[in-house]
């Protein structure tokens, strides 16, 4: 059944006008959502829509337009975190040291952070109540990458960069980085100097980071993970946190149906 179709039990049009419920996702103003509507750039879940009568149900509809995925549901809450160092990636932590609650505390939801950064890792962490977008974020299986920065002790060579790449052995199996390439390598910091490497990986084994670089023999001194999936950092310093922007959010949510078989690219051809 077509969006246009949808009745109720007496013959009457259930659901909301299309338009209307673009305008009420921030997509564009009415007026502008009946021409998205219009050209052909609507698809609900993974049908275009060209008809302006057309009504769904908002709870259950999947919409994008131009291949982006849109927000419907209002209760779900996004947010990102500069994690800074010294605090764990918990809710409550049973030892008492500091952890997240300091930073979801300006939001009523009841927010889950997505995935661990070490206490002594910083970076970028996302923070929502979206059960089914932190699983596809968190999941290895999903291939998710994230780009850590790491200062390490020692000047690292290209060998080393590539040997990265390769693979190393671990405790718990081998592993490879998706990604390394050396950013700077100083004489600063020592006899032996200090480097600054970038590591992008889709692995979520416990400190794999520190580990890999240990294993190559240039232990961390510092690391920050700067991206998430589509979502960058930036500039928002330490300690802050922010509701992550439309256009973010809908790069969250269209790479979740992607991998879940509701995007464009899935089984469903939905979004």
């Amino acid at each position: 059944m077509t969006p246009r179709q949808a009745q109720g039990p007496e013959g009457e049009a259930e659901g909301v006008r299309l338009q209307k419920v673009l305008a009420n996702a921030g997509v564009a103003s009415r007026r502008v959502a009946e021409q998205l509507i219009v050209e052909g750039r609507v698809r609900v879940n993974g049908v275009v829509v060209t008809e302006l009568g057309s009504r769904i149900d908002p709870e259950t509809a999947i919409v994008d337009v131009d291949g982006t995925a849109i927000q419907l549901d209002q209760s779900k809450r996004y947010v990102m975190l500069n994690k800074p160092t010294g605090v764990v990636s918990s809710m409550k932590d049973e030892r008492g040291r500091p952890d997240l609650r300091a930073f979801t505390k300006d939001w009523p939801e009841r927010l889950y952070n997505v995935g661990r950064l070490d206490a002594e890792t910083s970076g970028l962490l996302v923070l929502t109540n979206d059960g089914e977008l932190a699983h596809v974020l968190a999941h290895p299986s999903f291939g998710v990458t994230k780009v850590y920065i790491a200062k390490v002790d020692g000047r690292v060579t290209p060998q080393t960069i590539a040997r990265l790449t390769r693979g190393v052995d671990l405790e718990d199996g081998p592993i490879a980085a998706d990604k390394a390439r050396l950013l700077d390598a100083s004489a600063r910091g020592g006899a032996g100097g200090t480097s600054l490497v970038e590591l992008t990986l889709h692995s979520g084994r416990n400190r794999i980071v520190r580990r890999m670089m240990a294993a190559v023999g240039h232990p961390v001194i510092e690391l920050v993970r700067r991206q998430f999936g589509p979502l960058h950092l930036g500039t928002l310093p330490a300690g802050q946190a922010r509701e992550l922007t439309k256009v973010e959010r809908g790069a969250l949510l269209t790479l979740s149906r992607q991998a879940t078989g509701a995007g464009p690219e899935g089984d469903q051809e939905a979004r």
